[in-house]
């Protein structure tokens, strides 16, 4: 799952942005709003986390833009002013949850899951390719009746392709969409997880579901 985060305390931000990493999210970060509008409105997230006390542009600015331009990606409001007006005017903005500072982590956590278990209006609980079906909230995934245990980053690659069964997905996509906008690693690292995923989600089922499409990227099939 992708997650922008738009915080402008440094400190907190690499601390829960660390956190979701280890979670499994892929974690873009802003530290004021005009940025954090600008990078919600150029990127696919699955939940934005988002702060009210923000330079050049305040959350409730940013969030109200953002629904005014039919982007309906979950909004998570998470500030230090905790009085119940101020938790009105930001789901009278659009946001979908609110979470006052300081707050559990562990919270946070449970919240942004279900935000992203209700998602969008098109977001569907869990996507089914064939009989793998993907439950992305939960990050759990399953062939049939069969559990099948990923790591949260094989989740994540897993999850990018099955938002789009069928079609190519591109080596620099699934960057984008699992790792985080700074990685600047070795590409090829997308093949280490291709290849962890078949071992996992193909070959104990028999299965040649997970496609390499040469030159071009990795298409998820049903089966």
């Amino acid at each position: 799952m992708r997650v922008l985060l738009v915080e402008d305390e440094e400190r907190l931000a690499d601390l829960v942005k660390g956190g979701l990493a280890g979670e499994g999210f892929a974690v873009d970060v802003a530290h004021d709003g005009r940025d954090g509008l600008w990078m919600a409105t150029e990127n696919p997230y699955d939940v934005i986390v988002l702060d009210v006390m923000l330079p050049r542009l305040n959350g409730y600015a940013v969030c109200s833009k953002l629904r005014e331009a039919g982007n309906w990606t979950p909004i998570m409001m998470l500030t230090a002013k905790d009085g119940i007006y101020d938790e009105a005017e930001a789901l009278d903005n659009g946001a979908d949850d609110y979470l006052a500072k300081p707050f559990s982590y562990v919270v946070l956590l449970a919240r942004l899951r279900a935000l992203v278990r209700r998602g969008g209006s098109e977001r569907p609980v869990s996507i089914t390719v064939g009989d793998l079906v993907i439950d992305p909230a939960g990050l759990r995934c399953r062939r049939g009746e069969v559990d099948i245990a990923l790591t949260p980053k094989e989740f994540a690659v897993l999850h990018a392709l099955a938002r789009r069964p069928g079609e190519v997905v591109s080596k620099s996509e699934l960057l984008a969409q699992a790792w985080d906008f700074s990685y600047d690693g070795d590409a090829n690292i997308v093949e280490v997880y291709i290849s962890a995923l078949r071992r996992k989600i193909d070959l104990p089922f028999g299965r040649t579901t997970l496609m390499t499409v040469r030159g071009a990227g990795y298409r998820l099939e049903a089966a």
